[in-house]
């Protein structure tokens, strides 16, 4: 099944900086909105926030993480970033990305595993 593929997960000491990227299939990537997720051990998945598609790009981002996370994309390279700063324990948890609309999700990838820890 094709799936998005997530990378750039590591072992980060609180207060430091990660740049996760999203492999997205197909050649339709650069019209979906697109998402950043993310699972905290032993809590349901959470959506972190999304980036337009098309001609307009509009970020939106859950408030935990507004200043210091930032999606970006290159449609040329079919992939999406997410760029984390000042890296909280509570940012820890297993990462994935996904079409924003629910109803039109991928089936999931593997995520990839970010832990902020001194």
């Amino acid at each position: 099944q094709v799936r998005f593929v997530e990378s750039g997960g590591d072992l980060v000491q609180p207060g430091g900086s990660l740049r996760l990227a999203c492999a997205a299939p197909g050649n339709t990537f650069r019209f979906y909105t697109m998402g950043w997720y993310r699972q905290a051990p032993g809590k349901e998945r959470e959506l972190v926030g999304t980036i337009t598609g098309g001609a307009i790009t509009l970020l939106n981002y859950v408030e935990s993480v507004k200043g210091r996370f930032t999606i970006s994309r290159d449609n040329a390279k079919n992939t999406v970033y997410l760029q984390m700063n000042s890296l909280k324990p509570d940012d820890t948890g297993v990462y994935y990305c996904n079409r924003a609309d629910r109803n039109n999700w991928y089936p999931w990838g593997q995520g990839t595993q970010v832990t902020v820890s001194s």
